[in-house]
Order: structure tokens, then sequence, then C-alpha cells
């Protein structure tokens, strides 16, 4: 009788935790099912409105396509005037925001220059300091690179050209000093781009301007100054670039303000060439196209 009722109860403490743990393994199979809490957000956010980009080292993919795009036709400028490619890559990214805004796609005008008093060329009027300002269409971009070219040879930004062709923080001041744009912050954005890019790397040929201009051998170039500025009536000098910029306050996201601007978050992102989502209080962004 003792070893039947110890056999019994054996069996009866075996068959309880066999019960146990068949219903353990049912409670974590069925925990696999439940939907996590992240699941019910629908609220945007910055990274779900932001596109997939790769970013290189030396910012986002699409500026550095730009630059491969556009860095031949600055450095045969350079060659030619003595304007630093440095430079005028960092305009057209800063002016064209990566060659996205308006002005870039449909008038191949990468540096939002306008018509002017001569300019017998073809047109499209776009609101700036204006509500319907006139801006010059370009059959292609190198054109506008050109142009931007013959447009810094005016008088009043003939210092510049004294400068070393590797002196990018004073050309970008000296522009900002002789009224190419009216944004106080123009020169460190412009600084910002040659540094983020590395395109202080295109300055390191040899032109002949700046032999020229070190030995004071300048008459072809005074030459050619003259004849720009005889074929530029006083009207036509370029107004100030006009951009809006904002100043990121606490609790700011880059969705918040593309929406309040009326843009998206990609181009908030091309505009200002970030390499990331993340803001700091008190940070300047440009908000026009």
């Amino acid at each position: 009788m003792k070893y039947t009722f110890g056999l019994v109860m054996l069996l009866g403490v075996a068959l309880f935790f066999s019960a146990c743990s068949s219903k353990r393994g049912t409670v974590l199979r069925s925990s696999k099912n439940y939907p996590s809490s992240t699941s019910k957000n629908t609220e945007p956010s910055t990274n779900n409105s932001r596109p997939n980009v790769s970013s290189g080292k030396g910012g986002t993919s699409s500026g550095n396509a730009y630059i491969d795009r556009y860095r031949s036709i600055a450095i045969a400028e350079m060659n030619q005037y003595g304007i630093p490619a440095s430079i005028k890559l960092a305009q057209a990214l800063l002016e064209s925001g990566n060659g996205n805004s308006y002005l870039a796609k449909e008038a191949n005008n990468h540096f939002g220059i306008k018509c002017g008093g001569s300019w017998n060329g073809r047109s499209t009027n776009r609101p700036d300091d204006g509500p319907n300002d006139c801006f010059r269409v370009y059959s292609n971009p190198d054109d506008s690179f050109r142009d931007h070219s013959q447009f810094l040879l005016r008088k009043r930004y003939e210092p510049l050209f004294a400068l070393k062709k590797d002196d990018y923080k004073g050309w970008a001041h000296g522009l900002k000093q002789a009224g190419y744009a009216t944004n106080p912050r123009y020169a460190y954005l412009l600084i910002d781009l040659i540094e983020r890019y590395q395109l202080y790397r295109y300055d390191s040929e040899e032109t002949f301007v700046e032999q020229e201009v070190r030995e004071h051998q300048v008459e072809d170039i005074i030459k050619v100054k003259e004849v720009v500025e005889e074929e530029v009536a006083p009207e036509e000098v370029k107004k100030p670039v006009a951009m809006t910029i904002y100043e990121v306050k606490a609790n700011d996201t880059l969705y918040n303000i593309a929406q309040r601007y009326q843009l998206t978050v990609q181009e908030l992102i091309d505009l200002n060439a970030l390499d990331d989502e993340n803001l700091s209080v008190g940070q300047l962004l440009v908000v026009s196209k």
C-alpha cells in the first residue's frame, strides 16, 4: 500500500508540472502576436518625412552629384577669369538649392541673375524683390555659369581679383561687402559649403589671371572689363539676392519648418546642405527657393 500510495503521489506531481509547462509555452507563443506600441504611432516625424538619402563625406548625395556635374565648367571659368571655382560652386549650390530650384530646373539659371536693361534672350517671371521680377533663361546650365563670370567683372567686384585664388574666405566676405546678397550670413553660408564639400580642392590649379594680377600685368583683363561695362546699363546691375532666413527655435523640426514655408523636408535639406536632421536652437536655415 505504501508503495502504491507513493507511486500515485509521484505521478500526480509529474502531471502537475507538465500542465504548468504547457501553459507557459502557450503564453510565450501568444505574446509574440501582440502588436508593438510603435505600430500605432501615426504622427508624422522628421525621420518618416525624409526620403532615403545616402550621405557622403562632403554632404548629401544630391550636393555631391551637383558638384560632379558642374566642377569642370567652374574650373574652366576660374582659369579664364580668376574667380575661384570653390566660390562659383558654393554660390551655385546655395542659390540653386543644389540645382533643385525652379529657376535652375526651368530656366537653367543657377545664380538668380535678372534680365537687366539690355537682355535680349528669353526670360521668365518669378516673385522675388517684386511680385513679378524678370529672370534670364539660358539654353543650358553652362551658359549660366559663364554669365555669372561676366557679372562679376563689374567694377564693384574688382578688388576681389587682387586676392589670392585660394582665399575663398576673402572672396566670400568680399562678395557680401560688395552687396551681392542681403543675407547677413551670406559669407558664412558660402564658407560652410566650401568646407563641407571641400570645394577648395578645385582652386589649386594655376591661373593666368593670378599671375597677371600679382605682377600688375592686367591690361587684357581691364580691356575685358571695359567692354563688359560698356555693354551693361547702370540699371542692369543685379539686385541683391533675396533669401528668407529662419532661426530655429525650441521644439522645431525640419517637418514643421518645411510645412510653414510650403517646402518639402527634402527641399529644406538640399537648400541648406544638411548632413542629418538634427537642429539646434539659433541655427539659421534658408527657407526660400
